[in-house]
């Protein structure tokens, strides 16, 4: 079945062109669009308020989950990393963060993923309002790591997910179905807040998927994200970066991945660097549209020796000048294909005094989930053979 067709991947208005087929009217679109978005039911069995014919049609059509939770570890600080199954017997990795529960704590410190969803400041009173009891105590915010692909193919050497290269893109049914899995491992205390698509993989190498994801997501009739609450991170694939643009109108969030000031130190670390230059990419981000108040979330990983001192943070500072930007200063969480690690404390300080000095919001990311290989880089396909030893000069 192609994944145009794919039950999970249909929008209502998808669901209204297959219910003749199915003998249903038009209202049952929306009402099966529900089932499964809203309230996370494939099986159409369990399916109540559709006619039993229905139901035995909706299974017959290929109506399934398209993966499950194989198993779920969690780490010391409450971050869980959930290992998904996906058919022709392959894996990916998820990861549910919690962050500040409650009303917004301005002393309390966010958590950068979940910051690069949540710029502007604002909340959204009816997605909020939803999800709020005024007779119980306020729920934990919860920001959701995706995956999009079954491994990566841009080789960067500080990322565990590429180490064996690009296994297969993931559908949008794939994609959405983690959100979905991860929405039923939250208990009554908890909620969705963000959804970040910083897993596994390039989402914009596996860009009509993700498409089809983000506008399953943001449906007024599914989970209903706000799109502001939704993050999509590249490795700078400067034309989708601007196709996204396009699309959503700026709504979502764009992370970009730099790590470097300057081609040649870019190009070691990021291949893609050799197919859109660093000039390219800037101009990118000049272009995407933002909205008022929100900016761009600049990731840097810093690495030892390679691209942490005071010299590249006054580079990074001058690069990005007159961009709408925020910088995220990740230092390098270890991954057993690389000799390659994070500089010390001071280090990290000093660079980021250098951008704050220049003018710049800057955050440390804080290590979330890494006694169970959760943090940022560290995700990986269990088993897979390294295709290289990713320690390069």
């Amino acid at each position: 079945m192609s994944e145009d067709l794919h039950p999970i991947a249909r929008l209502p208005e998808d669901w209204a062109k297959e219910m003749p087929k199915l003998g249903g009217r038009a209202f049952n679109a929306s009402q099966v669009f529900r089932w499964v978005h809203a309230r996370g039911v494939t099986n159409p069995h369990l399916m109540s308020d559709l006619s039993l014919a229905m139901r035995t049609k909706l299974t017959e059509s290929g109506m399934g989950s398209v993966a499950e939770v194989a198993s779920v570890r969690q780490a010391s600080d409450g971050t869980r990393k959930a290992l998904i199954k996906l058919a022709g017997d392959f894996n990916v990795e998820t990861v549910l963060i919690p962050g500040v529960g409650g009303p917004r704590n301005a002393d309390a410190e966010m958590d950068a993923d979940a910051a690069a969803a949540d710029d502007d400041g604002e909340d959204d009173e009816a997605y909020d309002g939803a999800e709020r009891d005024a007779a119980t105590a306020p729920r934990t915010r919860i920001s959701q790591c995706i995956s999009t692909q079954v491994g990566c193919a841009m080789g960067c050497v500080f990322c565990a997910s590429g180490v064996a290269g690009l296994k297969r893109h993931m559908t949008a049914s794939e994609i959405v179905s983690q959100v979905l899995l991860g929405r039923g491992l939250l208990d009554d205390t908890e909620r969705l807040r963000n959804v970040v698509y910083m897993g596994m993989g390039e989402p914009l190498h596996n860009y009509e998927a993700v498409k089809r994801s983000l506008q399953l997501l943001t449906h007024k009739e599914g989970i209903a994200l706000p799109a502001r609450r939704i993050t999509v991170s590249t490795s700078g694939l400067v034309p989708e970066i601007k196709r996204l643009g396009e699309d959503f109108k700026g709504q979502i969030g764009l992370a970009v991945s730099l790590h470097a000031s300057d081609d040649e130190t870019r190009s070691r670390m990021m291949p893609i660097n050799k197919k859109y230059p660093i000039s390219e990419l800037l101009n990118a981000m000049r272009e995407y549209p933002l909205p008022p108040r929100r900016r761009i979330t600049i990731e840097y990983t810093l690495i030892h020796e390679r691209n942490d001192n005071a010299m590249e943070a006054r580079k990074l500072a001058h690069v990005l000048k007159g961009l709408k930007v925020k910088i995220n200063l990740i230092p390098m969480n270890p991954i057993s294909a690389s000799g390659l690690g994070p500089p010390d404390d001071r280090r990290v300080q000093q660079f980021k005094d250098v951008l704050l000095n220049a003018g710049y919001d800057a955050f440390v990311r804080r290590r979330r989930g890494d006694d169970v290989d959760a943090a940022c880089g560290q995700l990986a396909l269990l088993g897979a053979k390294p295709k290289v030893r990713v320690n390069r000069d």
